[in-house]
């Protein structure tokens, strides 16, 4: 998620009295322990990418999140990381652990002497009620260090991993900074905001954080590219959620005599639409799912399930041009067939099968992710055959899944289809 260009002004030059008394409060006791994460090409020395992140030991720990350090995981060769504090002081930095399914990274400033201040967490145990003030520090847009002010919400309903609802802003730029209570304690770090809303952003629950620094306390550096151990939490990640998938029986959606799966509420959001009017004599209806589970892997996200659907009824198109139309619309469905720097192109297989109560024409195609090995993503597309002038035609894509398990939750998806006659 990418949060829009309109940006907070910086403390220093906005309007004194635009801010409430508890965020300049909020933002003088947490400034000297806020610092800028830079990314930078080695050999022109020129920014790639920028965040930030917020110092949580003595020793110069700081925490921000993996997509602001992910070059330093995945390109070490090409990249190198600094930190920069508001007071314009400037040092290396390592990576010494991450966590790629909570989009966090422990950081460390190289060759500090000086006892650096830090942020220290709200515990856990001390839960905030819906619609408490929170405040949210970074440095959007490069453009200077910032703080907005907004509420906590609770937790994120059906994100795949615990997210808090913050309502208020996050600009680019802030990514990784902390999200601290009315007494300075870091509650969350910011992660991402909804282009589709206005101040509805996320924040990493604190836990996560104290959790990875705990880690990354005794951690060697990472010096070498790290994808066998970002393939690792993946594998986690995959293996979670085809548990979660096998284990939630799939609700049956009704459309005629059809009964197509689609994911419990508790695992994913459904939106439908009807009638197309761009297909006349065609009763035309469409359903789209998503599960909120996809994680950053570098420079693009995996991860993540989708579902979608078709069903048509033509009672009156006569069974010849139906069965143009349907097949046209199984045919328009796009595959990778051209692979990229990150996946190969798609090796397809397809059979006619029958696993329930309905014939089915069934395409499976896998992608395999170059350096994640034992990770593709999977399509499968299907459609109905046994009527002559209706017809569903479903689509699951899911990204980042090991071979088996993709398999697994194929099965358990055709399984689902029905053809229930009229009594």
């Amino acid at each position: 998620m990418q949060p829009p260009v309109a940006a907070a002004p910086a403390p220093a030059a906005a309007d004194a009295a635009l801010l409430s008394r508890d965020a300049r409060r909020i933002y003088e006791l947490s400034r000297d322990k806020l610092v800028q994460i830079r990314t930078l090409l080695r050999n022109a020395n020129t920014q790639a990418s920028i965040g930030s992140g917020f110092f949580v030991s003595a020793d110069g720990l700081i925490v921000t999140n993996f997509h602001v350090a992910s070059q330093l995981a995945l390109e070490p060769e090409r990249y190198r990381g600094v930190y920069v504090t508001m007071e314009g002081q400037e040092g290396e930095v390592e990576l010494l652990a991450f966590d790629v399914q909570r989009d966090l990274a422990v950081l460390r400033a190289k060759g500090r002497t000086a006892a650096a201040p830090v942020l220290g967490f709200r515990p856990a145990t001390e839960a905030l009620a819906q619609g408490e003030r929170i405040y949210s520090l970074g440095n959007p847009l490069d453009i200077g260090f910032a703080v907005t002010e907004g509420t906590y919400n609770g937790l994120v309903k059906r994100s795949f991993y615990p997210r808090i609802f913050f309502g208020g802003a996050l600009n680019p730029g802030m990514s990784g900074g902390p999200a601290v209570d009315d007494t300075g304690r870091v509650l969350g770090v910011n992660v991402a905001k909804r282009l589709d809303g206005e101040q509805v952003s996320f924040l990493i629950p604190a836990e996560f954080a104290q959790a990875l620094v705990q880690r990354a306390a005794s951690a060697q550096p990472i010096t070498q590219a790290a994808h066998a151990e970002m393939t690792r939490q993946l594998m986690e990640h995959q293996q979670l959620l085809t548990e979660r998938f096998l284990k939630a029986p799939f609700r049956a959606q009704r459309h005629g005599n059809y009964r197509v799966p689609v994911p419990d509420d508790a695992l994913a959001r459904c939106w439908g639409s009807g009638r197309d009017p761009a297909f006349p004599g065609l009763n035309l209806e469409r359903t789209q799912c998503q599960a909120d589970s996809d994680v950053v892997a570098g420079d693009f996200n995996t991860g993540t399930v989708r579902m979608a659907y078709e069903a048509y009824n033509a009672p009156t198109l006569g069974a010849a041009r139906f069965a143009r139309v349907f097949s046209q619309s199984f045919a328009n469905e796009r595959l990778p067939t051209r692979g990229n720097r990150h996946q190969t192109a798609a090796e397809c297989s397809e059979r006619y099968v029958d696993p329930g109560s309905l014939a089915l024409r069934a395409v499976v195609c896998l992608s395999a992710y170059r350096k994640l090995t034992g990770l593709y993503n999977m399509t499968v597309l299907v459609t109905s055959v046994n009527q002559p002038t209706q017809g569903v035609l479903g689509r699951l894509d899911v990204q980042g899944i090991a071979f088996d398990n993709g398999m697994k939750l194929a099965s358990h998806y055709l399984k689902a289809f029905r053809w229930e006659a009229a009594p």
